[in-house]
């Protein structure tokens, strides 16, 4: 039995995470837009979706439902094949690029040596969905809505992967999993090593999502909605469930490459071990907090559905504890499962809080104009993506060879790469007041 159990493993735990991820997916996708709307609301002093279920938190499920029967229109002249299987392209690659991940010590669906390569790889292929469904519609503007995604994703994929080359000269290694292992090993996360590499990382993920302020392929003031402009229903969908899709992936690679993974913080520092204690806490508050809205919710329906939230988060509070008793079994102390658990929850956590500061920008910063945004990506971006790789290569250097402090030796070639950044600011700004004076003269 246990030789049965031992052959199936290696191929029933990576089938059973898949089908997790494939499943659960799209109900977080839906509660992210939920999420979202809730905190727009809050900034512009509203209440957002309130009427399905108490505070609006069945509204996903209601959405999900008026798409599902939504009618499904196809332009006459449209290539029907393409625009069909365009919007599959991007949401399979979306998913498909979680496979490399690792969301906690005990769950990854594929270890591989080359994870992050992978990574890259597949989700840069989601634009091939975007291009082939503006062309395949036969429309102007879901064509020049392709358009411009194709030239944003080319103007800043290099930037953002400058940025992760910045990130892999630290780690030394592809895999998801042993980049974490080496963050742990040095004790500080990559992102106070190479703060550049990680704001760099940072805009160019925005802009290869497509989201505000760079959402210029969707641009309604112009493009009534861009590449999706002839899709509705399901298929609309699954356009919408690939953009969150893709968030996802590139906060899992901000999450791992910059933030530790699915490290807490401080994981080297014996006196602040009480951040062992947020997890089952923060479950416990929201629970509790459910359950003091419950007698105020003005139906039994919605009563009851509050009161399983508050059940569910105290579930939750319970198997996030637990893990933090020493458990013995005759006398044999049993494997601590609290690297995997808790892995998990600060893994989820850093992606919701990278997620956040998306919808953050997305409410505060007007839209660029394109021309804007190609300058942005083409004169500073990658520029300072370059002279930043350079720099931590210097350092690598004088680190290894003239045995330089690594936090000294990176110190130094920050400061020179924000003077490069400075100088390519003030020569930007010259640039565009010489533009806009001409223009005025």
């Amino acid at each position: 039995m246990n030789a049965l159990v031992e052959f199936f493993r290696p191929h029933l735990m990576p089938l059973i995470y898949a089908l997790i991820v494939v499943a659960v997916l799209p109900l977080i996708a839906g509660y992210i837009v939920l999420l979202e709307r809730k905190i727009m609301a809050d900034m512009q002093a509203r209440l957002g979706p309130m009427r399905v279920g108490p505070h609006g938190l069945l509204q996903p499920i209601a959405d999900a439902v008026k798409l599902l029967i939504k009618e499904d229109i196809i332009p006459e002249k449209a290539d029907r094949w393409i625009f069909w299987l365009a919007p599959l392209l991007s949401v399979t690659a979306g998913m498909l690029a979680l496979a490399a991940f690792s969301f906690g010590p005990g769950f990854q669906i594929a270890d591989l040596n080359i994870g992050l390569l992978f990574i890259l790889g597949i989700s840069s292929m989601g634009i091939f969905g975007i291009v082939l469904g503006g062309w395949a519609s036969n429309s102007h503007y879901s064509l020049l809505g392709a358009l411009r995604s194709s030239a944003q994703l080319v103007s800043y994929e290099t930037a953002a992967g400058m940025a992760v080359v910045a990130g892999l000269l630290l780690a030394g290694t592809l895999s998801t999993r042993r980049i974490v292992e080496i963050q742990a090993e040095q004790g500080t996360w990559f992102f106070l090593l190479a703060p550049i590499a990680f704001f760099t990382y940072l805009v160019a993920s925005i802009a290869e999502t497509n989201r505000a302020p760079f959402d210029l392929p969707e641009a309604e003031s112009e493009l009534v909605a861009g590449y999706m402009t002839e899709y509705s229903g399901f298929r609309w969908a699954l356009y919408f469930l690939a953009e969150y899709t893709n968030m996802v992936v590139v906060a899992s690679v901000a999450t791992t490459l910059f933030l530790g993974g699915w490290l807490r913080p401080f994981p080297n520092v014996a006196w602040l071990s009480f951040f062992d204690y947020i997890p089952p806490l923060l479950m416990l508050l929201l629970a509790g907090y459910s359950f003091y809205r419950t007698p105020r919710q003005p139906t039994k329906v919605q009563q009851a559905f509050l009161v399983a939230v508050g059940l569910l988060c105290l579930l939750l509070g319970v198997v996030l504890f637990l893990p933090m008793l020493p458990l013995t079994f005759g006398g044999i102390e049993a494997p601590s499962l609290k690297p995997a658990i808790h892995g998990g929850f600060w893994f989820l956590f850093k992606v919701f809080v990278y997620m956040y500061v998306f919808m953050w920008l997305r409410f505060t910063v007007p839209r660029y104009r394109f021309d804007q945004l190609m300058k942005l990506g083409w004169h500073f971006l990658i520029p300072v993506s370059i002279v930043n790789v350079m720099g931590i290569g210097i350092a690598l250097v004088l680190h290894r060879e003239a045995g330089w402090s690594l936090g000294a030796a990176l110190v130094l070639t920050t400061l020179l790469t924000l003077a490069a950044a400075a100088y390519l600011a003030v020569v930007g700004g010259r640039q565009e007041s010489a533009v806009v004076g001409g223009v005025n003269g």
